[in-house]
């Protein structure tokens, strides 16, 4: 059961060599597997149910059983609503690469949050991944390591844009962020919109303007960016990020 689950999972890859570098597991030894011969660690069950999305479940029962319960967007009840927009999106609507964000502190109006996200692409999913800046996390009373900081989403399409679905660990928060490509010298800019998931209060913000700047990997505008992350004043943003945000309007 377990090898033919695998060989399931694997159809998506372009080859074995290419999945087994992704896994980070031999190929002589990944043959083995999808073969049937024999089976793995724990530790390597682990890396695998994780890469695809399942459970250890894969070595009991057919991967269509564990898809349904553990693919939320690809069950057949969202498949076709929610799970299609997820698949596929094309390097030329959103590029992987690292980004730089601007928009306005939710807790902090008078200021700016400015950082990097990382977005990439896992066969024919697109991944967001970041950190939120220190001052920010302190501000608000909460562990300000690594791991309380990070946040991780995927990327979908929409009729005009991209949308971001974020979420920090074990989804204490998350957020919803709207994007489209606005027009610029590089073509390398989208404005939208982020809102967040919290109750209602007279002193806190909900829903703000936000901007990508697509980078790439190039390691000198990135070391940069990150150089630049953090709280900002308005003054202090880069004049398109600024110009784009309209921070004088009121968001409608």
């Amino acid at each position: 059961m377990f090898g033919d689950n695998l060989r399931i999972l694997s159809q998506k890859y372009a080859s074995i060599s290419d999945l087994s570098r992704r896994l980070g597991i031999n190929r002589t030894q990944l043959n083995r597997y999808l073969s049937g011969e024999s089976f793995p660690r724990p530790d390597v069950l682990d890396r695998i149910c994780t890469f695809f999305g399942v459970d250890a479940r894969i070595l009991l029962e057919p991967v269509d059983s564990l898809a349904h319960s553990t693919q939320v967007l690809n069950s057949p009840f969202l498949a076709e609503f929610l799970g299609s927009a997820a698949l596929g999106i094309p390097e030329e609507t959103f590029p992987s690469g690292f980004y730089r964000f601007s928009r306005r502190s939710f807790t902090d109006d008078s200021r700016f949050v400015v950082g990097l996200v990382y977005v990439f692409r896992d066969g024919e999913l697109t991944y967001v991944r970041g950190y939120e800046a220190k001052e920010a996390m302190q501000q608000q009373g909460l562990p300000s390591d690594a791991r309380a900081r990070e946040f991780r989403g995927y990327v979908t399409r929409q009729e005009e844009g991209i949308s971001l679905i974020i979420s920090r660990h074990d989804a204490m928060t998350c957020s919803f962020n709207y994007l489209s490509r606005v027009s610029s010298f590089e073509n390398n800019f989208w404005s939208g919109y982020v809102t967040r998931t919290m109750r209602e209060t007279v002193t806190a913000t909900r829903v703000t303007r936000m901007v990508y700047e697509h980078l790439g990997r190039d390691s000198a505008a990135v070391l940069a960016a990150a150089r630049g992350s953090g709280f900002r004043t308005a003054d202090e943003l880069l004049p398109f990020h600024k110009l784009l945000l309209q921070i004088d309007t009121p968001f409608r």
